[in-house]
């Protein structure tokens, strides 16, 4: 395993490799010394062309907890906003010796473009790229449910997960899709249907249009942020038409199962897909997720960087 592009590119075993080894790396990151040597002497560019704090941020975190020298690449104020080439970039970074590159851009594709050619001859982490996919935010995701409800078991098998809201422009739904079903959870769909992507129906999911009805049977909502950015026309009449079909509100939040969960990859339109007061909740993991996110990156970077999980003895 050299790059991590898409979940597709994932075998089960591959994947529960990677949330094993974060197991066992949030376990250091609780203790007194955060930081392993690892990575020690390993340059690791986190390329951003698109805003992101989170991601970003998170990735920093565990390249340095894993020893890596960490360089932190802008499209603001870079070459890139001056109309650099995707190629040219790379081959400047090739050039500073990156070992491994975290990509976010605009342009679907993009990292797996810098992936198959010959300019970049470190490992490539795709960190969100268009409207396709976030890899590592749906292994964080499934960490934290793994976490929650496995009740010890390896996998997901049996749990049942509602992803709600923009799917259309959602990369953290494409991921979680491919993922949840890898890992053998169920997964159902809901959304208006101006904002389900077209081809729904050959996702492996089931679409439901009434939230309320889906809400009660299932362990997770995984609620996802509305992208009006991305938005050119009018997909919902207005906010408070949507927060009333489609919003987690505290209404809402009395028919869920007693030990279901609530997620939400961030960041948040409190108001619109999800309450103030349902976010704060005690049901909702999303703050935990964040702090997930650092142990499961860290364990990214160390599965294509060290070759191996930490439980098969890695350095």
């Amino acid at each position: 395993m050299r790059h991590l592009l898409s979940i597709a590119d994932l075998s089960k075993a591959q994947a529960l490799s990677i949330l094993d080894t974060a197991t066992e790396l949030a376990r250091v990151s609780d203790g007194a010394v955060k930081k392993l040597p690892t990575l020690r002497g390993k340059t690791i560019v986190n390329l951003f062309a698109e805003d992101s704090t989170r991601t970003r941020i998170s990735f920093e975190a565990a390249a340095k907890r894993l020893s890596a020298d960490v360089i932190n690449f802008s499209s603001k104020g870079s070459s890139a906003s001056k109309g650099e080439s995707l190629k040219d970039t790379a081959l400047t970074l090739q050039a500073m010796g990156a070992d491994a590159v975290v990509i976010r851009h605009g342009a679907s594709g993009a990292p797996a473009r810098l992936a198959s050619s010959e300019w970049m001859h470190g490992s490539v982490i795709n960190a969100g790229d268009g409207t396709h996919e976030h890899p590592s935010q749906a292994l964080l995701d499934a960490f934290t449910i793994r976490k929650h409800l496995s009740k010890g078991a390896p996998d997901l098998a049996g749990l049942r997960v509602a992803i709600v809201g923009d799917v259309l422009h959602s990369r953290v739904a494409r991921s979680n899709v491919l993922l949840l079903n890898l890992l053998g959870a169920s997964v159902v769909i809901v959304a208006p249907p101006t904002l389900l992507p077209v081809g729904i129906e050959s996702w492996p999911v089931s679409v439901s249009y009434d939230f309320d009805a889906a809400i009660g049977a299932v362990d997770v909502v995984m609620m996802l942020r509305v992208q009006q950015e991305r938005m050119n026309d009018l997909f919902y009449p207005n906010a408070r038409e949507y927060s009333r079909y489609f919003g987690l509100t505290s209404q809402r939040l009395k028919l869920m199962n007693a030990p279901a969960i609530i997620m939400h990859p961030g960041p948040m339109n409190r108001g619109l897909e999800i309450a103030a007061e349902v976010a704060d909740s005690a049901r909702s993991v999303i703050v935990e997720q964040v702090a997930n996110g650092v142990s499961v990156r860290m364990a990214i970077l160390y599965v294509l960087l060290a070759g191996q999980s930490l439980k098969e003895g890695g350095s």
